[in-house]
C-alpha cells in the first residue's frame, strides 16, 4: 500500500488543512522531549512517509538514519556530562547514561522533523504554498517556495548532468582527480543553471504581474465540506495538545537522573490525543488507497 500509483487524500486537500496540519505535528515534535511523545512522532512520521513515497524509498532512508541516531546517541556523553549515572570515564570526563539517553530520543526528534518535512515538501507545492501566502507576503512567499523546492530540483539536475556526462564517456578511463575535475565541472554548470532559473522565475512572475496591490488570483483549491470538519478538527486537536504540553502535564526530565514516566489519566489522554491526532493522516491515506484499490477492482 502506498506509493505513486495510489490516490493521494491530502492530495485534495485545502492547502490551509495540509499546511496547518504539517506545521502543528512539526510545532508539537519540536517543542517537546517527551520519550512517548517523540516515539509516537517518529512512528507516525515515517508511516506516513510509507503512504506517500512508498515502502522502498521510506526503507533506503531509514538505512540513512539510523545510524544517524545511533551516532548521536553514542556521542552525546562526549558533550555532555551531566547524570548521575556514570557508564565509564573517558579522559576523566564521565560517560553518563542519561545523556546516552537523552542524545537518542533528540535524535528521534531531530528523524521526525526531518520525516514530517519530507511529507511536507511533497504536499505542499510551490503553487499551494505561492496561493496561501502570495497576497500576503508576495515577495517572501516567492522566495521561499524557491528555496522549499531548490534542493530536490537541484539534485535531480545533478543527476541528469552526471549522467550525460557519463554518456558522453567523460569519467571512462579518468584518473580520480580527473573525476573529481569532471564534479566540479557538474557542480559549476549547476550554479549557473540556478541562477538562471532563479531569474527567470523571478522576471516571469514580475511579467505576471505578481506582487501588485490588487492583483486577484484564480482560487485552484475550493473550500469543501470535508475540508471545514477536517480543519475544525485538526485545530481542536492541535490546541488541546499543544495546551497540555505547555502546562506541564507531560514534562520529563533526563538530568540529574531519568524522571519516571506519569501515567495519570489527564498525561495518558494527552499521549493518546497526539497519537491520533498524527496517526490521522496515516488513516486517511490507508482509507484512501483501499478505496483506489477498490474501485480499481469494479473496472
Amino acid at each position: 500500500m502506498g506509493g505513486a500509483n495510489s490516490m493521494k487524500y491530502f492530495h485534495n486537500c485545502h492547502p490551509v488543512v495540509m499546511f496547518s496540519y504539517l506545521i502543528g505535528v512539526i510545532f508539537i515534535t519540536m517543542f517537546t522531549m517527551n520519550p512517548i511523545f517523540i516515539g509516537i512522532s517518529f512512528l507516525c512520521s515515517i508511516s506516513f512517509t510509507f503512504m506517500l513515497f512508498g515502502a522502498k524509498e521510506t526503507v533506503k532512508s531509514l538505512l540513512l538514519a539510523m545510524p544517524m541516531i545511533i551516532i548521536i546517541a553514542l556521542t552525546n556523553p562526549l558533550f555532555v556530562h551531566k547524570g548521575e549515572t556514570v557508564l565509564f570515564f573517558l579522559n576523566n570526563n564521565p560517560m553518563t547514561l542519561e545523556a546516552m539517553i537523552y542524545g537518542l530520543f533528540a535524535a528521534l526528534m531531530l528523524v521526525s522533523v526531518f520525516y514530517w518535512f519530507k511529507c511536507y515538501n511533497r504536499l505542499m507545492t510551490s503553487d499551494k504554498f505561492i496561493y496561501l501566502f502570495g497576497q500576503v507576503i508576495p515577495k517572501l512567499a516567492l522566495m521561499l517556495s524557491m528555496m522549499l523546492n531548490f534542493v530536490p530540483k537541484f539534485i535531480k539536475q545533478f543527476k541528469a548532468v552526471d549522467e550525460s556526462q557519463k554518456a558522453m564517456g567523460i569519467y571512462s578511463g579518468s584518473s580520480y582527480t580527473d573525476k573529481i575535475k569532471c564534479k566540479f565541472r557538474v557542480l559549476s554548470s549547476l550554479i549557473t543553471w540556478s541562477l538562471e532559473n532563479s531569474i527567470e522565475t523571478a522576471d516571469s512572475m514580475k511579467a505576471r504581474g505578481y506582487g501588485l496591490k490588487g492583483r486577484t488570483s484564480y482560487s485552484v483549491f475550493p473550500w469543501k465540506t470535508s475540508d471545514k470538519l477536517l480543519m475544525s478538527y485538526f485545530g481542536v486537536m492541535i490546541i488541546i495538545v499543544t495546551v497540555g504540553l505547555f502546562t506541564g502535564y507531560a514534562d520529563f526530565d533526563y538530568y540529574p537522573k531519568i524522571t519516571r514516566m506519569s501515567f495519570e489519566i489527564i498525561p495518558i489522554l494527552l499521549y493518546f490525543g497526539g497519537f491520533i491526532l498524527m496517526f490521522t493522516s496515516t488513516i486517511m491515506e490507508i482509507k484512501e488507497n483501499m478505496l483506489w484499490h477498490y474501485l480499481k477492482s469494479k473496472i
